[in-house]
């Protein structure tokens, strides 16, 4: 579909993959929302989307994904404004070299990457324009370094190892994905995720230690700019082919296959209801 005119609404849109997604739409016509946690580099991009696209209507949102209550209230202010939301992209995502806990008292790679989205997305069903609109899960390769949810640590208590947890959280968004899919098949919404590929960005980057800082800057030579990374999620906001496309996995923009864990649908379920306890919120549809 055409995005000349419609409202697209990108989370983590201040930096790497999210920012290059929201201007690449913001030169395609869209009128682009961006929620940040950090109002500064909000205002920043918001600049800079007003540069490419200065007829737009384009705005931030203030939202930190480590707190529940901050999705929640954040996105309710936002419903209340009766902002319409034609696509949803799902982009904001975190890695943890050590073990954190968010203020909720949740894991903090499986919160941000997982349960935020979950409950934000569930949140914003109500204002998504229906029929014809598309939501986008950003998700990873990552899902490759693991076989599967360990539903008995969630919370990584047990023992903490940086890639299982990020690729736990990059599982879920691809179970969720199949679950949200299945779920909106009657309401014309269409569910999809991406593997941007190993992107040059600034993941990672509030970590400490030597290794931890300067392990994605020796690597950054060999990896995708943010551009070519968010080429697949641009590509998947707007193409007529995939308008009733939905629960698949796209990388390099064309249809990919993951791992088997990755469509299980019983997980999938499971997750769901999980989550739900978890957030506290129940999906009504």
């Amino acid at each position: 579909m055409s995005v000349v005119g419609k409202h697209i609404l990108v989370t983590g849109g201040t930096s790497g993959i999210g920012l290059a997604t929201a201007c690449l739409l913001s030169k395609a016509g869209a009128h682009l929302t961006v929620v940040t946690r950090n109002r500064e580099r909000g205002q920043a991009a918001l600049a800079q989307l007003r540069e490419i696209g200065p007829d737009a209507q384009h705005d931030i949102v203030g939202m930190d994904f480590a707190s529940l209550e901050s999705v929640s209230n954040a996105t309710r202010e936002y419903l209340m404004a009766a902002r319409p939301v034609d696509v949803l992209v799902n982009n904001a995502g975190i890695i943890n070299s050590r073990r954190k806990l968010t203020i909720d008292g949740f894991e903090e790679t499986f919160a941000v990457n997982h349960l935020a989205p979950f409950l934000f997305t569930g949140l914003m069903l109500s204002g998504i324009n229906g029929s014809g609109s598309r939501i986008i899960n950003v998700a990873s390769g990552a899902h490759d370094f693991v076989r599967g949810i360990n539903f008995d640590d969630l919370n990584s208590e047990q023992r903490y190892r940086i890639f299982k947890a990020y690729g736990q959280s990059k599982l879920a968004n691809m179970l969720f994905t199949i679950e949200l899919a299945r779920r909106l098949q009657t309401k014309g919404i269409t569910c999809n995720s991406v593997h941007p590929g190993a992107v040059g960005t600034n993941l990672g980057s509030q970590n400490q230690g030597m290794m931890a800082r300067f392990l994605p800057l020796l690597l950054k030579p060999f990896f995708k700019t943010p551009q070519e990374g968010a080429a697949t999620a641009v590509y998947l906001c707007q193409a007529p082919e995939l308008a009733t496309v939905t629960g698949k996995y796209f990388f390099d923009s064309k249809l990919a296959q993951p791992k088997p864990w990755a469509e299980d649908f019983s997980a999938a379920k499971q997750l769901w209801e999980v989550s739900e306890k978890m957030t506290g919120f129940s999906y009504n549809i």
